[in-house]
Order: structure tokens, then C-alpha cells, then sequence
């Protein structure tokens, strides 16, 4: 028997009014299939990429988001994974922006006690992102000076947390003075506002002239050229985002002098796998239970509001992690 659910679809790219909200019926799980029934939906800014168009959808109508908590209500034939009742989230499977839908058994984790639904949607992509941003890319070790585009975004907090408790010195650069501060609390040593001052000459200031080990980026053309030059010799530039726009193709010489590594790598390079992503997950959730990552969400929506959250992410209002919470 199919179940009504109702869901946020595009029929074309364009602005956040695009978002139209419309019932579906949602079939029973088929082999392998799980029927989830979403209590909070995590809101990244991958969702605008899709909703502007610079990353296609496969047809229209489309569900875009990817990421959500929920119930499981179903389990289709063979499925062991998992029960009806469990709480899990997904961070890897397309129709998030519904209050139900079927999504691949393994690619749902199962959401721990200690952990709420907030948290777990709020989290999960960006706690993914930011583990193997700051434990699998780039052999840092403790002592080690790193710079991070953005520091009070969502990935960009969690990412500042889980550095510092690996023991490196943390260099934050944020694009206003509030989140600075939000910056500051989530643990930088040195926040550099970059609106307001030059964030290649602040660096060198910070590092005696040294430079930095690694730079993160997601922020793109405005920072690109700059984050090359803040890294010392045989630093890396770790570039996993344009939000600002396309970055100007560079010469692999200009690498050369000081035998700089550029990379650009994806999360589901590191979580390819049911196993890979549980154990991401895994760790993901310890830290969270332990209380080294903080990661509640800063500002909760609710469903029907969807348009105004599309709205605050592409203006870059929103700082940490924003979900939408689905009443049934």
C-alpha cells in the first residue's frame, strides 16, 4: 500500500521560490529498499547547487536535499541492516526534501542513543566532510599551524573542534565580525575577518613569515590564489569547494617553487562503502557522545519555512549547521 507523504520539488532551476511543496505517494520498499518516515531534514549548501542548476538533477519534477533522520517504517526483502522503529539518517541518497520516501538500506546508519535527531541531521554530512578533511587528506601532525576558509560555517565549526582536539594550531578566516566571534568559540586560535583585512599578509603576520602547513578551502575564486600563497614549502592546499565562484585554472609550475601539493578531493572518495561510511559514522557519533564536537544546530526551521532557509544559505546568513524539522 503506498503512503502519502508530501515533498519539496523543483520543476526548473532557479531561485528559492522554485521549491514547491506537493503530495506524493511513496510505494512499499522494494529488495534491499527502506521506507523512512523524516523527522528533521539537514540543509546544506550542496541543496542550492542543485536548486540553482550547477549540479543537474537527473529529470524534473525533482526532490533534491540528501540528508535527513527519521524513523523506519517499512524494510523491503532481504533487509537485516536494520528494523522498523530504528531512528537512522542518510547523507547519500536524493529526496531529502520530504516528510517520508524509500532509500537504499545500506546506505542508512543507524543513529545511537546520546545522539538526537537534530544532531544526527545536523551533522552528518558536515561531521563526514570535516572528519576526513582533517584526519584522512592531508598526514598533519600535532603542533602543525592549518587554515580554514569559512570557520564558522556548519563543516567549518565541526572541522574546528575536532582540529584542535587533534592538537593542531588553528587559523580561521570568516567574512563579518559575528561570526568571528562564532569562529572564536568554536575554537580558532587566530580569527582573521577578511572583509576587513588582508588574510595572506594577517597570515604570514600569525606564522612569523613561515606560512601554513594546509589550507582548507571552500570558498573558491576569492580565496584561491591567496590560500597558494599562505602555504609554506611542501604545504597543501586542500580545495573541496567554489561557493564564491569558478577558481581560474592555474599552471601545475606554479606549484614548483616551493613544491606545493593542490588536491581536491570529495567525500565519497572516503566513504565509499557501507563499511567505510559506518565506520565514519561511528566516529563521528563518539565524538559527539564524548563532547568534543558540539553540534547542535544553530537555527531550526520548520518544513513549510523551506523557501526562507533556501533564501539565509545563499546569502551566507547562516552560521553552523540549520535543519528543518517535519511535523507529521
Amino acid at each position: 500500500m503506498s503512503l502519502k507523504a508530501r515533498a519539496a520539488r523543483i520543476h526548473e532551476y532557479g531561485p528559492p521560490e522554485v521549491l514547491k511543496f506537493e503530495d506524493i505517494l511513496v510505494p512499499d520498499p522494494g529488495d534491499a529498499e527502506v521506507l523512512v518516515r523524516s523527522t528533521v531534514i539537514g540543509l546544506n549548501f550542496v541543496d542550492v547547487y542543485f536548486r540553482r542548476g550547477t549540479m543537474e538533477v537527473p529529470s524534473f519534477p525533482a526532490t533534491i536535499g540528501n540528508e535527513a533522520a527519521g524513523v523506519v517504517e517499512a524494510v523491503g526483502r532481504d533487509v537485516a541492516s536494520v528494523k522498523v522503529g530504528d531512528r537512522v539518517v542518510f547523507g547519500h541518497s536524493t529526496g531529502a526534501y520530504a516528510s517520508a520516501g524509500l532509500h537504499p538500506a545500506d546506505r542508512l546508519v543507524i543513529i545511537p542513543d546520546g545522539v538526537s535527531d537534530e544532531q544526527a541531521a545536523g551533522s552528518f554530512l558536515k561531521g563526514l566532510t570535516a572528519r576526513y578533511l582533517v584526519k584522512d587528506v592531508v598526514p598533519l601532525r600535532p603542533g602543525d599551524t592549518i587554515l580554514y576558509h569559512a570557520a564558522a560555517g556548519g563543516v567549518g565549526q565541526i572541522f574546528v573542534q575536532w582540529a584542535k582536539s587533534l592538537g593542531y594550531r588553528v587559523i580561521g578566516t570568516v567574512s563579518s565580525q559575528s561570526k568571528a566571534d562564532v569562529a572564536r568559540r568554536a575554537g580558532c586560535d587566530h580569527v582573521i575577518n577578511y572583509s576587513t583585512e588582508d588574510f595572506v599578509a594577517r597570515t604570514f603576520e600569525l606564522t612569523d613569515g613561515v606560512g601554513v602547513d594546509a589550507v582548507f578551502d571552500s570558498v573558491g575564486e576569492d580565496t584561491f590564489r591567496g590560500s597558494l600563497a599562505v602555504l609554506k614549502v611542501r604545504g597543501t592546499l586542500v580545495q573541496f569547494g567554489k561557493v564564491s565562484g569558478e577558481i581560474t585554472p592555474i599552471d601545475p609550475y606554479e606549484l614548483g617553487p616551493r613544491g606545493l601539493h593542490l588536491t581536491w578531493p570529495m567525500l565519497q572518495h572516503y566513504v565509499s562503502t557501507p563499511a567505510q561510511t559506518a565506520a565514519a559514522a561511528a566516529d563521528l557519533f563518539a565524538a559527539i557522545k564524548s563532547g568534543v564536537l558540539r553540534v547542535d544546530p544553530t537555527r531550526i526551521y520548520s518544513f513549510d519555512d523551506l523557501v526562507e532557509a533556501h533564501r539565509d544559505l545563499e546569502g551566507r546568513s547562516t552560521t553552523g549547521s540549520a535543519v528543518l524539522r517535519v511535523t507529521q
